[in-house]
């Protein structure tokens, strides 16, 4: 096994462009949502004219949907993160560098976003074509809540992001709400590197995160590991359709 030092310095030199997580293999695994989000995306890019994904990261699911689809529309997505940008051109094609919407009014009829920071329901709207649809994947509230105190301490309880919120602020901005659904994952770290790339790569996990500022939290995490074998946490997931 692995010292402490080791495995935390193996962790740092992992690079953090992209949304792929083979390198987790062995180390952690993560249920995931019934509903497969991949496959809904596929499914509705088939009767799609023209497709968007907000906040793609490296491209990877919707480049697997749109193949999967074989779908022969437009497909555009954006990405802020400038590491981020060249792997989800690679994948995707057509990605714009962007944190906005710099599109005309009715430009989609199909908008996507996997786990996107921000949602910006009325830009979303005025893209969207009318009878066009949102469909979106998005962290729920306290999501790997275990993973934040470890490093952070107790926390308040969380008051955003909680299904009927999230239906609520899609309603308020013209839209039908076609599906929302909600469900708790559970999630398992067989190391301690893996729990410290994980928060390098998941950054609202822990707020400006640094191996050498939490390397204190970090030793508590490995030292509990090593006496359960793992540490297990909770993701949160909330899938909303919505239609324009």
């Amino acid at each position: 096994m692995k010292d402490f030092d080791a495995l935390l310095d193996e962790a740092a030199a992992v690079p953090l462009e992209g949304w792929d997580f083979a390198w987790f293999a062995g180390r952690a695994t993560e249920q995931r949502p019934s509903w497969g989000y991949a496959g809904l995306v596929a499914d509705r890019l088939t009767r799609s004219e023209a497709a968007l994904d907000l906040q793609t990261g490296g491209g990877e699911v919707y480049a697997y949907a749109i193949a999967r689809s074989a779908a022969n529309g437009q497909h555009v997505a954006t990405e802020a993160w400038p590491p981020n940008v060249p792997v989800a051109k690679a994948n995707v094609g057509q990605v714009v560098a962007t944190d906005g919407l710099p599109f005309r009014d009715g430009a989609f009829d199909l908008v996507v976003s996997r786990h996107p920071v921000t949602t910006d329901w009325p830009e979303i709207a005025r893209v969207l074509r009318q009878g066009g649809v949102f469909l979106s994947q998005q962290i729920g509230a306290g999501s790997n809540r275990e993973l934040s105190e470890a490093m952070l301490g107790p926390l308040p309880a969380p008051t955003r992001q909680h299904p009927e919120q999230i239906a609520a602020a899609a309603e308020a901005a013209g839209f039908e709400v076609l599906q929302v659904r909600g469900e708790r994952l559970r999630a398992e770290f067989y190391d301690i590197a893996a729990v410290a790339h994980f928060l390098r790569k998941v950054v609202w996990t822990v707020p400006e995160f640094t191996i050498e500022k939490y390397r204190e939290q970090l030793r508590a995490v490995h030292d509990r590991i090593n006496v359960e074998g793992m540490f297990v946490s909770h993701a949160t997931r909330v899938l909303i359709e919505a239609r324009r």
